[in-house]
């Protein structure tokens, strides 16, 4: 099986090099070639381009910042892609996207399926990310292999559209916890307590979160660095008030974690860390969160 590999950021640059350790033909292309160059260290082949890539390869995987990029991209590609191709999406779409994109690739006769995933780009460096594919299972058996060599735990969520729902549904889960961790350690921190052992015995807690053990320690570190920004945490914030509205759920903590995002956009920028959030609480309050022994990246 050869797969096309479009978008290597940071999720995407673990996943291809997953699909390479696996053993799998492997075409990468991006808009920067830097961010190629230890994946062709590792064995892909290099495309000048999006068309270029998907004429050479049997299916495309792309990962990229947004709906109307994917769009653009979609439509670049399926003038030359193989007859009988699978065009498997790994962005973050809101529903309707998934439906409107998969009706254009089905017009040139292009299968497509959804695979969110979730877990944090460490996980996704290791092959250990969860997988949400979403589609026919025809199709999800087909590329089952390549789901094993990205992630260790692969759920099938059913049509076209279904893995749109809980990716929005996990990761609005992941803001809201990180916003309760923000205020649970300085709640420790102005308590007196160490910070570091507050943070331990929380993580043996009925209070634990995985994103109090994975963010947490990154906020006790300084470097808040998740690999992943504010303005695609409000990205899917925005997705997830959405199916409130659509579904009739009222989504008070969704709502306000939005409200705390938007601050943190304010006070520094939208290209800023998403675990950021933490800094509001510590500029209010002119106290840190700080602690020693905490890694700066999760690995």
């Amino acid at each position: 099986m050869h797969y096309g590999y479009i978008g290597l950021g940071n999720l995407g640059a673990n996943c291809a090099a997953c699909l390479l350790k696996a053993g799998f033909r492997v075409t990468v292309h991006d808009l920067d070639p830097k961010l190629a160059e230890r994946l062709v260290e590792m064995g892909a082949t290099w495309a000048r381009s999006a068309a270029e890539l998907a004429a050479s390869v049997d299916h495309v995987i792309t990962c990229l910042p947004s709906p109307a990029v994917s769009e653009k991209v979609l439509r670049t590609i399926l003038p030359v892609m193989t007859p009988g191709a699978t065009w498997i999406e790994m962005s973050t779409l809101g529903r309707d996207d998934v439906l409107a994109l998969a009706a254009v690739a089905g017009e040139a006769g292009v299968r497509m399926l959804e695979l969110p995933v979730t877990g944090g780009v460490h996980l996704a460096a290791q092959g250990k990310i969860t997988m949400l594919p979403g589609g026919d299972r025809d199709l999800v058996d087909l590329h089952w292999k390549a789901f094993e060599a990205m992630g260790d735990r692969i759920f099938h969520m059913g049509p076209l559209g279904s893995s749109s729902i809980i990716k929005v549904i996990t990761n609005m889960l992941a803001f809201i916890h990180l916003k309760a961790t923000s205020e649970a350690l300085m709640l420790a921190r102005r308590g007196g307590l160490d910070l570091g052992q507050a943070w331990h015995a929380i993580a043996a807690s009925s209070g634990n979160s995985f994103v109090h053990e994975t963010e947490g320690a990154l906020i006790l570190n300084g470097s808040y660095d998740i690999a992943f920004s504010i303005d695609l945490a409000l990205k899917d914030l925005g997705f997830a008030l959405g199916f409130g509205k659509e579904f009739g759920v009222p989504l008070d903590l969704a709502s306000m974690t939005n409200q705390t995002y938007i601050a943190a956009k304010a006070a520094y920028g939208g290209e800023a860390q998403s675990p950021m959030i933490a800094k509001l609480l510590e500029d209010l309050l002119g106290t840190d969160l700080r602690a020693p022994g905490f890694p700066a990246r999760l690995e």
